[in-house]
C-alpha cells in the first residue's frame, strides 16, 4: 500500500516536472502532499481506520440507543400524561358526584325539617286548641257557678219576702235538693 502511495507520489512529480519550471524537490506542495500521503498510510497501515470506524459505530449505536431511549421515555411520559389526566377526570367526576349527593342530602334534610317544624306548629296548634277549649270549660263552669249562686240568693229573697216561712222552707229545700241534684 505504501508502493501505491510512492507511485502517485511519482506521478504527480512527474506531472509536476512537466508544466513548472521549479525542481520538484524544491516545492513545498509536493513535500505537503508527500507528508499527507505518508501520514495516511501510516494510519491505513496501523489500522486506524478499523480504530475509526469502530468508534464512528460505537457512537452511531450510542446515539440510537439514545433515541430509543428517548422514545421510550417520550412514551412513558404521554401514558404518564394520560394517566393524570384520566385521574384529574375521575378525580373532577367523584367531585361533581359528591357535590350532587350533598344537594341531594341537603334538600332531603330541609324536607325533613320543614316537615318536623309543620309537625311542632300542629302539635303546638292542638296544645294550643286544648288549652283554650280547657278554659272556656272552666270559665263556663264558674259562670253557670256565679249564676246558680245568683240564682239561689234570688230565690232566696223572693221566697222570703212573698212566703210564709213553713212555705218558704219546704220550697227552698226542694229547689236545693234539685239545684244540688243537677250539679252533680
Amino acid at each position: 500500500m505504501i508502493a501505491e502511495l510512492a507511485m502517485m507520489a511519482a506521478d504527480a512529480a512527474a506531472e509536476h516536472g512537466a508544466g513548472h519550471s521549479t525542481p520538484i524537490l524544491q516545492d513545498t506542495s509536493f513535500w505537503v502532499s508527500l507528508g499527507f500521503l505518508v501520514v495516511v498510510g501510516l494510519l491505513l497501515y496501523m489500522g486506524a481506520h478499523t480504530s475509526i470506524t469502530k468508534a464512528l459505530d460505537a457512537r452511531a449505536q450510542r446515539i440510537s440507543d439514545e433515541l430509543d431511549e428517548a422514545r421510550r421515555l417520550r412514551e412513558e411520559a404521554q401514558e404518564l400524561l394520560a394517566q393524570y389526566q384520566r385521574r384529574q377526570r375521575e378525580a373532577e367526576d367523584e367531585a361533581q358526584a359528591i357535590v350532587e349527593q350533598a344537594k341531594r342530602d341537603a334538600k332531603r334534610l330541609a324536607a325533613s325539617m320543614r316537615e318536623k317544624i309543620n309537625e311542632q306548629i300542629d302539635r303546638r296548634e292542638k296544645s294550643a286548641a286544648q288549652k283554650i277549649a280547657r278554659a272556656e270549660a272552666q270559665a263556663i263552669t264558674e259562670i253557670r257557678g256565679q249564676i246558680v249562686d245568683a240564682a239561689v240568693n234570688a230565690t232566696q229573697i223572693i221566697i222570703r219576702d212573698r212566703m210564709d216561712q213553713s212555705a218558704q222552707s219546704a220550697l227552698a229545700e226542694k229547689a236545693l235538693d234539685d239545684l244540688r241534684a243537677r250539679l252533680n
